[in-house]
């Protein structure tokens, strides 16, 4: 999708500070970060949210869920972390590609 930030970090058309990448994710942390550690898991392919997943998905989906313990410690969060999903305009989805937040550190907001 030519217009969707993400795509464009995917394809390396936008440079981001990526942690992990592999055949299906992109992981980079974010410009605005909520917390010490503030992670962004994309697919590399363009799904707009969770409204737009269906079987054809569970791999890629299952994939990223199992990836975030290992990115967590990767990190330093030996304590815990936090993910996100924001799912539409109304659930606070600012851009349109999928995408999974992981959060953690000593400044986690409150939720």
């Amino acid at each position: 999708m030519s217009d969707c930030l993400f795509c464009k970090i995917v394809a390396g058309e936008i440079p981001a500070d990526i942690v992990h990448q592999d055949d299906q994710v992109v992981v980079f942390r974010d410009i605005n970060p909520k917390a010490k550690v503030h992670l962004l898991v994309i697919p590399r392919i363009h799904v707009t949210g969770l409204n737009g997943i269906n079987s054809e998905h569970d791999a890629l989906m299952a994939h990223m869920l199992r990836l975030l313990p290992e990115l967590a410690a990767r990190e330093g969060l030996e304590t815990g972390f936090r993910t996100i999903i924001n799912t539409g305009k109304g659930g606070g989805q600012e851009v349109f590609h999928l995408h999974i937040h992981l959060l953690g550190g000593d400044d986690l907001p409150g939720f």
